[in-house]
């Protein structure tokens, strides 16, 4: 099947017992132990709901892995695959992954004993110079947030393999309809569900997809242990949401790409940051990689002070956080997604008070450019 009909028929499509063409939304904590020497597939909501493990199927089976994760957020479930780390391992990771991460990283994981080395992921060779006796993984996010810098996934995952590391790719951006990192050689794969696939701004989740059963193991481990599962209605919400992720990412890109265009020919506009452009660095990797450039875009303005004049008089953006709604969402990443990250370390990757992210949602492209223009001018 194409991708685009595999989101819907995805072996979760019919309930085999009513014939509904949903799956119920299992709405319980505990379930009843019918045999105790006789262990059975569900005893305890936080070890597994069958409502959860719909919606876990579905994305394994989307991204082409063995086994599917959910939990209650994305950073969750980025938190949890990190999980399967120990104290004194090393991880490699791109130096300008989302902000969220980043601070897990440099906070939790590091007050355990998880060392972490930043690096240049659009450089493959600075991936294999940072490589250590103790390196155990490697972090990546492509394209990344908030400047869509373009990582070449088939050359660091086979770096990473060489080694003998376990890669994880953060595909939040671009959702499995348009690009499969595991494919690509990656061993996990992570989404903030809460974006696209979820894609109406109404619910918090996040996923995560292992290669092999045996690395699926060592996640639901942390799974469990932790317990930072979404509740079924959310998973339930999520589901629903991907069954129209191939008609919202087409009307999104499409949109996007024109805004694009737009921006970067605009007198108050110094940089754009989109694949979709000819002139965006790494475009040709994305394309070989991806079949499709996304719906998120960033652009500068020349003054921090037109770029806050921008949040505060655009109306038809949401000035806020989060992306992938089916509403266009404008944020600021240097006091939103990034504020974590000190000004210095900021500023050197080029994540300024100039810089303005956009989620391009499903308003018609002519209508936001009008109000753009006015914000701008």
């Amino acid at each position: 099947m194409n991708r685009g009909t595999l989101l819907i028929h995805n072996g979760h499509e019919i309930e085999p017992v009513s014939g509904a063409l949903g799956v119920p939304i299992i709405q319980t904590s505990t379930f009843n132990q019918r045999d105790l020497d006789c262990p059975q597939e569900y005893d305890y909501a936080r070890s597994g709901n069958p409502t959860r493990k719909a919606l876990e199927d579905i994305i394994a089976r989307l991204e082409n892995g063995a086994k599917g994760y959910a939990f209650g957020s994305g950073i969750a479930a980025i938190s949890s695959a990190l999980g399967i780390f120990s104290a004194g391992d090393h991880l490699i990771a791109a130096e300008d992954i989302y902000g969220g991460s980043w601070r897990i990283l440099h906070t939790f994981y590091k007050r355990w004993g998880l060392e972490m080395t930043a690096v240049d992921a659009t450089d493959p060779d600075t991936i294999r110079r940072a490589i250590k006796p103790n390196t155990k993984g490697l972090f990546l996010e492509t394209p990344s947030n908030p400047l869509l810098k373009i990582t070449d996934l088939r050359a660091c995952l086979g770096i990473a393999r060489e080694a003998g590391l376990i890669s994880m790719v953060d595909n939040t951006f671009m959702t499995p309809y348009l690009q499969q990192p595991l494919d690509l050689g990656a061993d996990i794969v992570v989404h903030s569900a809460t974006k696209f696939l979820g894609g109406h701004s109404d619910v918090l989740s996040g996923l995560a997809v292992t290669k092999t059963e045996a690395l699926g193991k060592r996640v639901y481990a942390v799974q469990n242990g932790f317990g930072a599962v979404p509740g079924p209605w959310d998973a339930w919400l999520v589901m629903r949401g991907i069954k129209t992720l191939k008609v919202r990412m087409d009307a999104q890109e499409a949109s996007a790409r024109h805004i694009a265009a737009w921006l970067a020919a605009h007198d108050r506009v110094s940089e754009v940051f989109y694949p979709g452009l000819a002139a965006h660095p790494g475009r040709e990797i994305h394309e070989a990689q991806a079949s499709g450039a996304g719906a998120v875009l960033s652009f500068k303005t020349k003054t921090a002070e037109q770029a806050r004049r921008f949040l505060g008089k655009v109306e038809l953006a949401a000035t806020a956080v989060s992306l992938g709604g089916v509403e266009t969402i404008a944020s600021y990443p240097v006091k939103m997604s990034h504020a974590s990250i000190p000004q210095a370390e900021r500023e050197r990757l080029g994540i300024t008070d100039t810089l303005i992210r956009i989620s391009v949602g499903l308003e018609d492209p002519e209508d936001l450019i009008a109000d753009f223009d006015r914000a701008l001018s």
